[in-house]
């Protein structure tokens, strides 16, 4: 099984067409099984083409991208968090070439106003992969000294939900460094959650921010904070950061992480 996360900025970034059609020429040579998308923006005022899911959603137009290169067996899951860049409806997103049997979403924040950047939302889908149900969440949460959203209770809730499922993986921007001891990082290993970088066999140095970044601005180190974890040990055999120009070309703010598991 092959997983891919990645905080894609999606409009935000500069040229970003041409970085979506690098997203979907990978994404067509890899063949991922799960991608989970985080600040997946679509306008405020473009048109409703299905339920929440506006004409200009960045994850929908890598799918019409995505069938310019001959790949159609894509399904998408989106949900909206918050008002970005006053013109912009942010949200979370899951792609996936399996069948869906459920799919969820809720608000991990303790807001659940649109129009406060800090409300967080996650997306959830159950796919049937080689006769098992497997639960993948697209996570992006806040930052652990926020005293307005503290991560912690973020991730209490986040848990939660989650574990409800015996088997399910959380795919995501933590806004939590991995060098932090005693924070967001640790805390979430001390719920029984396999970082999946740990657990493989042939990694990188796991790095998926470098210097200052919206959110981390006065960030002068290079960061490991977007991670995927397994609520059960499984058999990793590798995890590499991609985008990131060693490994393919920079589309983001942030480097995306591929993994592959047995």
């Amino acid at each position: 099984m092959k997983l891919l996360t990645l905080n894609c900025h999606s409009w935000i970034e500069e040229h970003p067409i041409e970085k979506m059609k690098i997203l979907a020429e990978t994404i067509k040579e890899k063949s991922y099984d799960v991608i989970a998308l985080q600040e997946v923006n679509q306008s405020i005022d473009a048109e409703s083409v299905d339920g929440r899911i506006k004409k200009d959603n960045f994850a929908l137009v890598l799918l019409e991208e995505l069938k310019k290169l001959g790949v159609n067996e894509y399904s998408l899951v989106w949900d909206f968090s918050h008002f970005s860049y006053t013109v912009y409806e942010e949200g979370v997103a899951l792609l996936t070439k399996h069948p869906i049997v459920e799919k969820k979403s809720f608000f991990v924040s303790q807001s659940e106003d649109p129009k406060n950047w800090k409300t967080r939302k996650i997306a959830g889908i159950t796919i049937r992969f080689q006769d098992e149900l497997l639960r993948f969440y697209s996570c992006h949460l806040g930052w652990w000294e926020d005293e307005e959203e503290p991560f912690k209770e973020q991730l209490d809730q986040l848990y939660r939900m989650a574990s409800k499922d015996k088997r399910f993986f959380l795919m995501g921007d933590f806004n939590n460094a991995a060098h932090i001891r005693g924070e967001g990082y640790d805390y979430i290993l001390s719920k029984g959650l396999y970082d999946t970088y740990q657990l493989a066999k042939q990694t990188d140095d796991g790095i998926t921010v470098a210097g200052k970044i919206a959110g981390w601005d006065e960030n002068k180190h290079d960061l490991r904070i977007d991670y995927i974890f397994s609520s059960v040990p499984v058999e990793v055999n590798q995890s590499f950061v991609i985008f990131n120009e060693k490994n393919k070309p920079v589309i983001s703010d942030h480097f995306g992480v591929e993994v592959t598991i047995k």
